[in-house]
């Protein structure tokens, strides 16, 4: 395998995503959003982990909303989504890349449970079918309203089955790409993370 060909999964995977949020493709809520942001916070370096899977959600979000809902290109709504986006960005960052492959798969049920649990709730707490009790918040976890469908809880299974299978699809891809690396690549990658390091250290020093 081409050591270098990691430089592309960031790409691939944004690629993925977008194709994975497309309705009929998948079933309801099966989706690659929520490993794209966890292994963004993974693997992505700087900036370009906030912006590479935040800027392709919301791309993708205006393209659905212009072309397939034919409602206005962004709504409000859309910044909670996006926010815990960037929180599952951050929760990949705590966890790093040199997480066994386990602990991040884990990791990308987690970012989906937090992502059905938050949503959910902000729903239950805004919709008015729902009753403020918490026999409403426990409908609005599991059955969801009675004129929708499919029902929460099947979204849900989806949420949760996506997002270990994008992630494990995700982090398996990066772990043999990185294993595949010789020695003298991964001391090029670890000198080029220390560099920037260096220079502010210099520029401290004159200042």
């Amino acid at each position: 395998m081409n050591p270098k060909w990691h430089r592309w999964l960031p790409f691939i995977f944004v690629a993925l995503v977008a194709l994975s949020r497309w309705p009929g493709l998948f079933p309801p809520n099966f989706s690659a959003a929520t490993a794209l942001a966890f292994c963004a916070g993974v693997y992505f370096r700087g900036a370009a982990a906030w912006w590479l899977p935040l800027g392709v959600m919301a791309a993708t979000d205006v393209a659905l909303n212009v072309f397939y809902y034919h409602v206005a290109p962004f709504g409000s709504y859309l910044l909670l989504n996006y926010a815990i986006y960037a929180a599952l960005i951050g929760l990949g960052k705590w966890f790093g890349r040199r997480a066994a492959f386990w602990k991040l798969l884990g990791g990308g049920l987690l970012g989906a449970v937090i992502f059905y649990l938050v949503t959910n709730t902000l729903s239950w707490l805004q919709d008015p079918a729902y009753v403020k009790t918490i026999a409403g918040w426990i409908q609005a976890l599991t059955t969801g309203r009675p004129d929708w469908h499919p029902t929460t809880w099947e979204m849900f299974r989806n949420t949760l089955g996506s997002g270990g299978l994008f992630t494990a699809l995700f982090a398996g891809s990066a772990k043999l790409t990185e294993s595949s690396e010789s020695p003298a690549d991964k001391t090029a990658g670890a000198r080029d993370e220390e560099e920037p390091e260096a220079e502010t250290e210099t520029e401290e020093t004159k200042a």
